[in-house]
């Protein structure tokens, strides 16, 4: 049995902040709250954040989102690398 709540906070993506802007306007534009993590010292010094550099941004979602957010995140993936 899981102690999350349905509000619980979820990292549901880190990348950079391009990438991370256009994600978080795409998911505030189905009027899914969302919340960008680290998005001042992940762009001045990634290196802080995350190893290498590499996803140091992160969008935050709560937990009842979630499901809905990683449809986006793959639809945007999928077009991205087409």
């Amino acid at each position: 049995m899981s102690d999350m709540n349905e509000s619980d906070p979820v990292v549901v993506w880190s990348g950079n902040i391009w990438e991370a802007g256009i994600l978080k306007s795409l998911i505030e534009d189905e009027n899914i709250p969302v919340f960008m993590k680290d998005e001042i010292i992940g762009t001045l010094a990634p290196w802080w954040t995350a190893p290498g550099g590499a996803g140091s941004i992160s969008l935050v979602v709560s937990k009842r989102d979630e499901e809905r957010v990683r449809s986006i995140i793959k639809e945007f993936e999928h077009h991205r690398n087409s």
